[in-house]
């Protein structure tokens, strides 16, 4: 008789003691009144692990936004400096996206790094829609790739017309030397009579443009000049050196397409610290926020719990002065 009482009470409780089912009923329903006091330590567990960890990510993205605010201010100097690099080849050779060409290569300049809110995807976005408005029957266009986020979306749909990719650009400090070898790989590796380079110029640290630029080849600079257009007319000007106007057109693309790089790398890794620290600096406050939910449902369940043991002692002091 005594086992089977035993059996039924334990057939009760079990319930109670199953962890897996406190704990649901526990996520299920925070502020629902539980039975049983190992539901009731289960429950401010779970809110005690969950505070510490939403603590410990605050932390990082705290950590994570001063680091991107060290590298802007190192940044963002020389990305401003270097901009006087490329305006003088647009004065003389032009930038003009208009210009109907049967070999586009597009040029998306990305980051390594994620994290950095959504200047990869307008990237990508505008080098998809180039790709589309200039490829055609009677033209083609191909992809060079510069960082891996870039590469890792535009390889989903476009991997045949990839050309070239780089990446870890930001590895070693980024100098004018540097570009100019990738720029001449690029030039070495592609065949082009339009190279049309996306990036994200810099505003501000809440603020970026998308912007492309064209760098025209030689022979397009020239048939345009002798069209009649003000693209590469270099007669006003006396050469020296006895180069042909051909010559001095190929070494003033080149100059140019290595300065147009240099500058758009800058602007685009400064567009990116900047978009980590607005992305670091908003998960903090979500984290802050989300922080102060946990602390007030560990309150309230805490003083629940201590409510239902007070109502437990004095109904068993009563049912005993009874």
């Amino acid at each position: 008789m005594a086992m089977a009482v035993a059996r039924r009470e334990s057939r009760r409780l079990m319930p109670l003691v199953n962890p897996s089912v406190s704990i649901r009923s526990n996520l299920i329903s925070p502020n629902q009144e539980q039975v049983g006091l190992g539901v009731r330590s289960i429950s401010t567990q779970i809110v005690r692990n969950r505070m510490k960890s939403v603590k410990n990510i605050q932390k990082i993205t705290k950590a994570m936004k001063m680091v991107a605010a060290s590298k802007l201010r190192a940044i963002q100097v020389r990305a401003e400096n270097s901009r006087g690099l490329w305006q003088p080849f647009t004065a003389l050779l032009g930038d003009t996206p208009s210009v109907a060409v049967k070999k586009n290569v597009i040029v998306t300049v990305s980051s390594d790094k994620g994290l950095c809110g959504g200047i990869n995807s307008t990237s990508v976005k505008i080098s998809r829609a180039l790709h589309k408005v200039n490829a055609g029957p009677d033209a083609e266009s191909k992809y060079v790739i510069l960082g891996e986020k870039g590469k890792a979306q535009l390889i989903r749909d476009s991997k045949k017309d990839i050309v070239l990719t780089l990446t870890e650009l930001q590895k070693n400090f980024l100098n004018y030397t540097q570009i100019s070898v990738i720029a001449d790989d690029i030039l070495k590796n592609v065949e082009f009579d339009a190279l049309r380079i996306v990036f994200n110029k810099f505003q501000s640290v809440v603020s970026f443009l998308p912007t492309t630029a064209t760098v025209l080849s030689p022979e397009i600079v020239e048939r345009e000049s002798e069209a009649g257009g003000k693209i590469g007319d270099l007669d006003s000007y006396e050469i020296e050196g006895g180069e042909t106007k051909s010559e001095v057109l190929q070494n003033l693309t080149e100059f140019q397409f290595s300065c147009v790089m240099f500058n758009a790398v800058l602007e685009n890794a400064c567009s990116e610290q900047g978009a980590r620290m607005s992305a670091m600096d908003s998960s903090s406050r979500n984290a802050g926020d989300m922080l102060d939910k946990l602390t007030l449902a560990y309150n309230r369940t805490r003083q629940a719990s201590i409510t239902t043991e007070l109502s437990e002692i004095i109904s068993g002091a009563a049912a005993l002065e009874g």
